[in-house]
């Protein structure tokens, strides 16, 4: 089957949407499967980049002034097209529903193929970067467009139910759910004495206190801040330090509020760390794992944590019930409500039996997750998608006028006027 995958971030660029793409690009290349990947560049320039069975063609693109470390596609059509119709992909994923997905629609249509859709981000998204004043607006605006745009796409695809659900209600079409899913061998519980110490001692952590654990984008939508003043008068009843994972255009004013709140000694933040750089092992060595974003599609470091055996502190909001179950593997709290976050991690670092049991129940609900099952379901889908759209074959005539359409959008500045 030859797959192509279309995204505005990939890996280097850091997204749940850019891991997911890259895993799924790398897994079906593995299996067999000629893929494309066409994507923005994390350069200043395009390239490409050739492994066995997949090519990644990285676009001209530009900054991204919203998020650390991210970029943009800047007038792709030409290009993204063009790719396409050399590839000729039997089936299309888009994971990006606006820039790239209308351009894997337009291919779709014309070379009658089927194209699905993954949703990683819903319209709060969008809105929790704009002033309260204008939110309900463009949310209302951006889901009257998701209602018009997603049911040309021949399958959806959300990584849980409950976002399956919300989707539901407010588009009234249906979706597929298939989870992220996890590598339950990269992200585990096992850890020595010598492991924890040298992990300790590599990221220059002191030695036998619980380390609370976030990570994260550190911008405005995950609400980092309520985690550190939660995490402000849990180290004042314990002995606890609060570890910062990740990197965003909120980090330098987190960590002015840490010393606002005379805290920046027990706080540490390490940036950005990738799981070649040892982001298991910090997982592993904390005592709990507690978050505040509230716009989660699924929650991947929550899926994470849960799988390195720790309890979770989390919001009750979107999706986030489903891997954090209240008195059971962790504490929900109600949106807004730091003092409820400092007081449920206190109830756990002060009971170690509570603690212990809400991370073996974590790590049953993380096993329920595994990477392997997301791969078979996703490739799955595309079998079924491709011999159902196999029946509705499009006449030959058509496909001859879709082809000269292509043909004439290409090269229209050298054709006669007649043929225009």
């Amino acid at each position: 089957m030859r797959i192509a995958y279309l995204a505005q971030s990939y890996p280097p660029m850091v997204s749940g949407a850019a891991i997911l793409a890259e895993q799924l690009a790398k897994e079906m290349a593995k299996r067999g499967h000629q893929v494309l990947v066409i994507a923005a560049s994390d350069k200043d320039q395009p390239y490409i980049t050739l492994q066995e069975n997949l090519r990644v063609l990285r676009l001209r693109s530009i900054y991204n002034p919203l998020r650390v470390g991210q970029r943009f596609l800047l007038f792709p059509r030409f290009h993204v097209l063009q790719a396409l119709a050399e590839f000729q992909p039997d089936i299309i994923h888009g994971h990006e529903p606006f820039q790239m997905g209308w351009l894997g629609l337009t291919h779709a249509r014309r070379a009658s193929i089927p194209i699905a859709l993954t949703v990683h981000q819903l319209p709060w998204f969008v809105a929790s970067y704009l002033p309260n004043f204008v939110k309900p607006l463009i949310e209302k605006s951006l889901w009257a467009y998701a209602r018009w745009l997603l049911k040309r796409f021949t399958a959806i695809i959300t990584p849980t139910k409950t976002i399956s659900t919300l989707f539901h209600q407010m588009t009234g079409l249906e979706s597929k759910v298939i989870s992220y899913g996890l590598d339950l061998e990269t992200f585990h519980s096992s850890l020595s004495s010598d492991e924890e110490l040298d992990a300790r001692q590599k990221w220059n952590l002191p030695l036998h206190v619980p380390l609370i654990l976030h990570v994260g984008r550190l911008d405005t939508d995950k609400h980092v801040d309520r985690v550190i003043l939660a995490a402000a008068q849990t180290i004042v009843q314990t002995d606890a330090h609060l570890l910062v994972v990740g990197d965003g255009r909120q980090k330098k004013n987190l960590m002015q509020l840490c010393r606002d709140l005379g805290i920046d000694e027990r706080v540490h933040f390490t940036g950005y760390v990738t799981i070649q750089q040892g982001l298991p092992e910090l997982y592993r060595i904390s005592s709990m794992f507690v978050t505040a974003s509230e716009i989660e599609t699924q929650g991947i470091v929550l899926l994470e944590a849960a799988a390195s055996g720790l309890p979770l502190v989390a919001t009750h909001a979107t999706c986030i019930p489903e891997i954090v179950h209240d008195g059971i593997n962790g504490y929900l709290t109600k949106s807004g409500d730091a003092y409820a976050i400092g007081q449920s991690m206190i109830t756990i670092l002060r009971d170690p039996h509570m603690r212990a049991f809400m991370g073996r129940a974590s790590r049953s609900l993380a096993g329920g997750h595994p990477k392997e099952e997301t791969f078979n379901e996703y490739e799955r889908i595309y079998h079924q998608m491709v011999r159902e759209k196999g029946v509705q074959k499009v006449p030959a005539p058509v496909r001859v006028y879709f082809q000269w359409k292509q043909i004439k959008e290409r090269f229209i500045w050298i054709l006669p006027d007649r043929f225009r």
